[in-house]
């Protein structure tokens, strides 16, 4: 296989991927670091809104191994780690390649400008895979160039505008995913399906998702919380898609403090001031919303068992992105027509 361009932006990529779903209202980035004859330095990805950019990870991993400086390893907070590298790197930067899904930030927000630190740290050059659309946080780019910085762009674009996707939709509109959990043979009823860590997962993405959707027979059958108590993140508010109204209001979803539910079969008109949606459901809620739906997230456990099974079975998907988390193998995916 040769290494190249391509190769180190799919690792960075891939990286992101990992965290998709996970840090709104910011986008989903990652970063690969490379030095001389292709060494491969880091690997990051921005992870929860607040915490330091995909870039910024990098360059300090990759700092640390090529100074063998473990201090700023330390460091959490963006400013800090900028800092420190701004007083430290002593030119250890210039023969280094850096690739990142989007264009780094040219704005000074809860974390200082990647833009303005990658051109005082004097990286050689800069593969970007989509520029960015916010006028506020564009002309990253430009700022690069003006320092003497090489930048390639579009690298990869397709792969990393499907990356950034969701934060495109949220920006503009609204963003909704459809989450199963589904076994080998497809069934996705009778039980605990998924793995420790693919449900911790699930919370953290209902921690920072503003409404919760799922269907009136599940919560009738499953009675269940819907909170975020793994990630001890905040419960959601929550639709439930249903033409019946009158509901048992002991079911725990009902009486998490600080959340609204909403009892709705209107799903366009009781989602607008939404903007990151999340649906968890079976074949009932795979069809009544897939003409809302923009992404689907799938767990595929490696077990038997059940019944139910999604019906549509002429619906077509591209896949996006697969990753694995203990034995659940996890899938990213958009519809690519409406089973005609």
């Amino acid at each position: 296989m040769v290494i190249g361009r391509d190769f180190f932006m799919g690792l960075a990529i891939s990286e992101a991927w990992k965290y998709q779903g996970l840090t709104y209202p910011n986008p989903a980035v990652g970063c690969t670091i490379v030095g001389k004859n292709n060494q491969l330095l880091s690997v990051e990805a921005h992870k929860k809104a607040g915490t330091p950019h995909a870039e910024v990870l990098a360059l300090q991993t990759a700092y640390s191994k090529l100074t063998n400086d473990t201090k700023i390893l330390e460091l959490k907070l963006s400013s800090d780690i900028h800092n420190y590298l701004l007083q430290n790197h002593n030119g250890c930067f210039s023969d280094i390649e850096l690739y990142t899904t989007l264009e780094p930030c040219s704005h000074v927000g809860k974390t200082p400008s990647c833009a303005t630190l990658i051109s005082k740290l004097g990286v050689k050059k800069v593969f970007v895979g989509s520029n960015d659309f916010n006028e506020e946080a564009s002309n990253g780019n430009d700022i690069l160039s003006t320092c003497k910085i090489t930048v390639e762009e579009n690298v990869m674009k397709t792969e990393c505008d499907d990356l950034l996707y969701p934060f495109y939709m949220w920006s503009k509109d609204k963003f909704v995913f459809f989450k199963i959990a589904q076994r080998l043979n497809g069934t996705f009823d009778g039980g605990v399906i998924s793995s420790k860590i693919s449900r911790k997962q699930t919370h953290a993405m209902r921690d920072v998702c503003d409404l919760l959707v799922i269907g009136g027979d599940t919560v009738r059958t499953d009675r269940p919380t819907l909170d975020a108590r793994l990630v001890d993140g905040k419960a959601p508010d929550i639709l439930i898609y249903s033409r019946e109204k009158e509901f048992d209001r002991t079911i725990p979803l009902f009486n998490v403090e600080g959340r609204k539910v909403i009892i709705s079969d209107n799903f366009n008109s009781t989602c607008r001031e939404y903007k990151n949606i999340m649906i968890e459901g079976g074949d009932n809620m795979y069809s009544l919303t897939c003409k809302e739906v923009d992404y689907y997230l799938t767990y595929i456990a490696p077990k038997y068992g059940g019944s139910k099974t999604i019906q549509n079975s002429n619906d077509n998907f591209k896949i996006l992105n697969i990753q694995k988390a203990e034995q659940d193998i996890i899938t990213w995916m958009k519809r690519e027509n409406n089973g005609n």
